[in-house]
C-alpha cells in the first residue's frame, strides 16, 4: 500500500500545481465521473484507489488498463483537492489539441474564452459548449489551465467530449477562425447588434470576455461584429457562463434550420 511519502504518491501531488502539470504533460482526474470520462479517451496512465474506493468503485476499475495503486487515506488526501476526498484519483494525459486540427473539420460551432481566470466560470462554459454542439472551446490569451482540478470538475466530464484549445495568442486564433469560413462575433454590452438581429445561420465563432472587464478592447474590434444580449431587467451584465449558454443556444438553433 503506497502512502503519501511514496515517491509515485509525491510524484502524482506536483500535479496539483500549473507547473508541475505543465512540465509534466500530465493531469489529475478526481472522482468516478472524471476517472470513467478520461478512461474512455484512453488517457489514464494511473489509478490511485483507498481500500474503500476499490470496493465502491469495483466495477469501474474491473475494466481499467492502467495500473491501479491502492493507497492509504493520507495518501489519497495529499491526492485529492477537495474538501471531501473521494478516494479514486487518476493521473491522466494532457491531450495534444491544436487549432488547425479543429479547423480542419470545418466547424460550425466554436466558442472561444478570452482572459477567462475564473475556473468554475470556465469549465461550465465547456459543459454549455458540449451540450449545444460546438466543435472546440478556444481558451484565448491569459486564460485559466482546463486542467485545473475546479474547472475539471465544472466540465463534469465535458472536457473529454470536446476539443479544448489552449491558444495564448487571442488575435492569430481570430486570423485563423476567420480564414477558416467562420464569422467572428464578439460579445459586449455596448454592441452594435442586438443578439435577436444577429445572423448566425453562418458557422460562427463566438467570443467570450470575463464578466468584470468584458472582453479586450483589441479583441472586441477585431470581430466582425460586436453583439449585444438584450436586457429587459436592472442587471447591467451577465456571468459569462450564462453569456455563452444564450448565445451558443441561438446559435445551434439558427444552424438547425434548413
Amino acid at each position: 500500500m503506497l502512502t503519501e511519502r511514496s515517491a509515485r504518491v509525491a510524484a502524482a501531488v506536483k500535479l496539483h500545481r500549473h507547473v508541475g502539470r505543465r512540465r509534466a504533460g500530465r493531469f489529475l482526474a478526481e472522482g468516478p465521473n472524471l476517472v470513467e470520462a478520461a478512461s474512455a479517451r484512453g488517457l489514464v496512465r494511473d489509478l490511485f484507489v483507498t481500500e474503500a474506493a476499490a470496493r465502491r468503485y469495483e466495477s469501474l476499475l474491473a475494466g481499467e488498463q492502467a495500473p491501479v495503486h491502492v493507497v492509504t487515506e493520507r495518501a489519497a488526501k495529499a491526492l485529492s483537492d477537495t474538501v471531501t476526498p473521494t478516494g479514486l484519483v487518476a493521473v491522466c494525459e494532457v491531450p495534444d489539441v491544436r487549432l488547425d486540427e479543429v479547423l480542419t473539420g470545418a466547424p460550425r460551432l466554436i466558442a472561444v474564452a478570452v482572459e477567462i481566470g475564473e475556473p468554475g466560470n470556465a469549465g461550465t462554459l465547456i459543459r454549455i459548449a458540449d451540450a449545444l454542439g460546438a466543435a472546440a472551446v478556444i481558451l484565448g490569451g491569459h486564460s485559466v489551465d482546463p486542467y485545473n482540478g475546479k474547472c475539471l470538475r465544472a466540465s463534469a466530464g465535458s472536457i473529454f467530449s470536446i476539443p479544448v484549445v489552449v491558444a495564448p495568442d487571442t488575435h492569430a486564433v481570430v486570423t485563423a477562425l476567420r480564414a477558416a469560413g467562420l464569422q467572428v462575433l464578439g460579445t459586449t454590452v455596448d454592441g452594435e447588434i442586438s443578439l435577436d438581429d444577429a445572423d448566425l445561420a453562418a458557422p460562427t465563432a463566438w467570443l467570450f470576455g470575463p464578466e468584470s472587464h468584458g472582453l479586450p478592447t483589441d479583441i472586441a474590434g477585431a470581430a466582425d461584429h460586436r453583439v449585444r444580449i438584450p436586457m429587459a431587467g436592472g442587471a447591467e451584465s451577465l456571468n459569462v457562463a450564462a453569456a455563452a449558454a444564450i448565445c451558443l443556444y441561438q446559435s445551434a438553433r439558427a444552424l438547425k434550420r434548413p
